[in-house]
């Protein structure tokens, strides 16, 4: 005992743990501990949410665009199934033979999915533009709104696959639709990782905050269109 008092009052470690000397470390520990991105623990400044909310508005118009005049279309071959389009450029680059397929029309023959998308383009429009002008929507909404736009965004890439592999001919208004669609979806997610809506943790955030996302949404886009060349060339133009 006398050496086990020796050793403490030397500041030497006899191997019996102190609750209150424990302590003590741990909060030295704490104090020496530096959180690499503070700022990460808090809310996004409106800077940085209103980047995304410009994107989300420009990307939603052009896709909103896109779903008028393939809305205009579909009405014109229901008028007239021989009716020519302006986009019908030639076998491959073609709006009419994509507008002909049932893939075009899920819930109907007098139901194009262009309809579809002027109802959800006007949504996400008006998100974009309360986000830019300051709202902060509660979690619950966001999340369901990343739900619907998630069906969306998987739904436009099936489509753009049937035109791939099943019809082997391309609508650029519907490719417009797929880019603006793919674009809001990242924007969108962008933003519920940033806030907290998902939370998969700090190095989430952290990836987002630092904008590698847009890297990989630009990738994505860049992906698809080198797909389009490598399987039809020259047949694009010809």
């Amino acid at each position: 005992m006398a050496d086990a008092a020796r050793a403490s009052s030397k500041g030497l470690d006899d191997g019996v743990h102190d609750p209150e000397t424990d302590l003590d470390e741990l909060d030295d520990d704490l104090d020496d501990y530096v959180d690499p991105d503070p700022e990460l623990r808090e809310p996004p400044t409106q800077r940085w949410r209103r980047r995304t909310a410009i994107e989300m508005v420009l990307s939603g118009a052009f896709g909103l665009l896109a779903s008028f005049v393939l809305s205009i279309d579909a009405l014109k071959l229901a008028a007239d199934p021989k009716a020519g389009l302006s986009c019908n450029l030639n076998h491959i680059i073609n709006c009419g033979a994509v507008a002909k397929t049932w893939q075009a029309h899920l819930l109907g023959d007098f139901f194009p999915n262009a309809f579809l998308g002027i109802a959800a383009e006007s949504v996400v429009i008006t998100i974009a533009v309360a986000i830019l002008g300051g709202v902060v929507f509660p979690r619950w909404f966001m999340l369901s709104a990343q739900a619907i736009y998630t069906v969306g965004f998987v739904f436009a890439w099936w489509l753009f696959a049937q035109s791939y592999f099943v019809i082997h001919a391309l609508c650029p208004w519907c490719l417009l639709i797929t880019v603006t669609t793919t674009l809001v979806w990242a924007g969108l997610t962008r933003l519920n990782v940033r806030e907290g809506a998902i939370d998969i943790g700090v190095g989430a955030r952290r990836f987002v905050e630092h904008g590698n996302d847009w890297f990989v949404t630009g990738a994505v886009i860049v992906l698809m269109f080198a797909a389009i060349v490598l399987r039809y060339g020259s047949q694009l133009i010809a």
